[in-house]
């Protein structure tokens, strides 16, 4: 793994946000200034690949990336706040469903944030 992929694993497994690599990007040049955004793009695809990371891919907005422990995420319609949430675990109910086993789920619930909800 090299220096950059072992930094922007801390920087997510670190991380309470759910960062973009743009986001990334900037957080990992504050301690390595010649990094440039192909890096951090190649080594978050690399580290996806490998298993080391989730990819939050939400339509109309960029992907983001967090932490590979299993948990659920709540995504405001409106403003797009991403946050993390464990619901039951639901893969013997989804296996009874299919009659047959899966390998993993994703599940991403859409609502309005509290904030949002109050500016209605």
């Amino acid at each position: 793994m090299t220096k950059y992929a072992k930094r922007i694993l801390e920087l997510i497994d670190q991380s309470d946000q759910h960062m973009t690599a743009e986001q990334l990007f900037f957080e990992l040049k504050k301690t390595e200034p010649r990094v440039v955004q192909a890096t951090v793009y190649n080594n978050l695809h690399t580290l996806y690949q490998e298993g080391l990371i989730q990819k939050l891919s939400i339509e109309g907005s960029a992907d983001r990336y967090d932490k590979i422990q299993k948990h659920d995420h709540l995504v405001c319609k409106k403003c797009g706040a991403v946050s993390d949430k464990s619901f039951k675990d639901l893969t013997k109910d989804l296996e009874k469903q299919l009659g047959e086993g899966i390998v993993s789920y994703e599940l991403k619930v859409f609502y309005l944030c509290p904030e949002c909800r109050e500016e209605k």
